[in-house]
């Protein structure tokens, strides 16, 4: 099982933002509490920091998907939801963050360096929070936004300041075991090392770091071997050194036949922008100083080699040393080397002040609209597809089974001129109108004719200007007014009967009306018209 990984693809995505909620205050004996509904809370961000504890990225390459908490919905009462939590992803020093398409992100270096891979989503707002003088009690509240997702690429770039190179067997991871308190893999066979090992060295005053980087053989730059995995791992140091085999059994092979192999491969190797000097530049790895290291001298095969190669690199402008790793022969001269160079590249980092770009602030322009309207074509049949980030957000806030909520959404773009632009556009009612991208909202535009839905008297959670109206068809106009005229027929007839039958009179000459309870033959005297006496009448 593999235990060192320096890249690794990081599916990373924020939390999401939780709703905000819908309620009124009802207590006793207030009955007009108003609304207390509570916004959501915001989703957790993905961070990347940098922890010196972290050597490698083995626990990404087994848990590649990593999410933030979400948010809480909001509750009555004024209370929001409670916050995502932010998840931090601790990284190993020298991390570089990358897209898909090698664009690079963030270059983490030094302890405490972070990255915000992924935002948390903002929460939605409670109907407390959406009402106003004119919207007193909003019968909607707006939905929590999803957090940021996206794929990023981290490769690992060793922090080392001075890196060995050289073909498999060399003798490089010995050197560091010699040189520093590292302890790496030793065997004698190739491809021993198949991670990079870091040694510390101290050579008088200074201080300073040496990778040993996995053999590389020819073809090393088009990913033979294990050279081209390994590269970027000398990308950040300081200088090179390479180890040459001065007692390796192979006929055809020599030290300057070696060194010449490994300087192609350097020269092809391709650095890229993760890694610049103060003034902005890349200096490629075979422009960058170096060392020669003789190494094995002790065998006596090696000795003669060293002295038989040595004046021609020389004569190359090598500054070369004869080193032994088993008998510690001249490390020490190749230490104090090592610490010169790293010296000097220290001292020049720091009179050369960082190369700062000023931010350039540009203000909004006056007749920015924050939106654009880009006219496309979908089965022959126009369509307006609205590409912004407010429109975008409003949408993702919508509730659009809340015609409340979709009326407050179509004042709102209408309020930032999406109408308007619409009919500049050449869209007729009707039209196909996207909102976002591939995965937007769409409808049939319909103008907005009446604005302003906090002024129409509509219950909560409804929007009149949504209710669907369909004009009567003049048959139907005909049909419901002879259904109106026999209504009012037989509303008279039965009135009429009702008069027949004594149930209701205006007459004054009805005198007596039977009681319910009574006996139906003796006469009752109706109280609303006084009896008349007949002989006063016979008057």
């Amino acid at each position: 099982m593999a235990s060192f990984v320096d890249r690794v693809v990081l599916h990373v995505s924020g939390g999401t933002g939780g709703h905000g909620c819908v309620s009124v205050k009802r207590e006793k004996f207030k009955p007009l509490g108003g609304p207390d509904g509570g916004n959501g809370g915001d989703g957790g961000s993905v961070i990347l920091r940098v922890d010196s504890q972290t050597t490698t990225l083995l626990d990404y390459h087994h848990a590649p998907h990593r999410h933030a908490t979400n948010g809480g919905n909001g509750m009555g009462d004024w209370r929001g939801g409670k916050q995502g939590e932010t998840l931090i992803l601790p990284m190993p020093d020298g991390t570089v963050i990358k897209t898909r398409d090698g664009e690079v992100l963030a270059d983490l270096v030094g302890e405490g360096a972070e990255f915000i891979a992924a935002s948390g989503g903002q929460g939605g707002l409670g109907n407390s929070s959406l009402s106003s003088q004119k919207r007193k009690a909003p019968g909607f509240a707006l939905l929590g936004i999803p957090g940021d997702a996206r794929d990023i690429v981290l490769e690992l770039k060793s922090i080392a300041d001075i890196a060995l190179v050289g073909f498999p067997s060399a003798g490089k991871s010995s050197l560091v075991a010699a040189m520093s308190a590292a302890r790496p893999k030793i065997a004698d066979y190739p491809f021993t090392t198949l991670v990079p090992n870091l040694g510390v060295v101290e050579s008088g005053d200074v201080r300073y770091t040496i990778a040993d980087v996995p053999g590389l053989i020819e073809g090393a730059s088009e990913g033979k071997g294990l050279g081209h995995n390994f590269l970027r791992h000398v990308e950040r140091c300081a200088a090179l050194v390479h180890v040459l085999d001065c007692a390796t059994l192979e006929s055809e092979r020599n030290p300057l036949h070696d060194l010449d192999i490994i300087e192609r491969e350097l020269e092809k190797y391709a650095v890229d922008m993760s890694f610049a000097g103060p003034d902005g530049d890349v200096v490629p790895l075979n422009q960058r100083p170096k060392l020669i290291a003789l190494n094995k001298v002790d065998v006596p095969d090696g000795k003669d080699m060293a002295s038989f190669v040595r004046p021609e690199l020389e004569e190359r402008g090598y500054r070369v040393f004869e080193v032994s790793a088993s008998s510690h022969e001249g490390l020490r001269q190749l230490g104090f080397a090592m610490g010169e160079i790293v010296s000097a590249a220290r001292a020049e980092l720091k009179a050369a002040p960082p190369k700062i770009v000023p931010p350039v602030l540009r203000p909004r322009a006056v007749n920015s609209r924050g939106f654009i309207i880009r006219n496309e074509e979908k089965n022959l049949l126009p369509l307006f597809r609205i590409l912004g980030e407010k429109p975008e957000r409003w949408v993702k806030q919508t509730d659009f089974n809340n015609d409340e909520a979709v009326g407050y959404l179509a004042d709102r773009l209408a309020k930032l001129g999406v109408e308007e632009q619409l009919f500049k556009s050449g869209a007729k009612p009707g039209d196909t109108v996207v909102i976002g991208e591939d995965d937007g909202v769409v409808f049939d535009w319909e103008p907005t004719m009446m604005g302003g839905a906090e002024l129409l008297a509509s219950p909560r959670g409804t929007d009149i200007r949504l209710a669907e109206f369909v004009r009567p068809t003049r048959d139907e106009k005909r049909e419901d007014y002879q259904d109106r005229k026999d209504a009012r027929a037989a509303a008279r007839l039965d009135l009429e009967t009702e008069r027949k039958a004594g149930i209701w009179t205006e007459s004054v000459n009805y005198k007596t009306r039977t009681a319910p309870g009574s006996d139906p033959d003796q006469p009752q005297v109706d109280e609303a018209t006084p009896a008349i006496d007949s002989e006063e009448t016979g008057r």
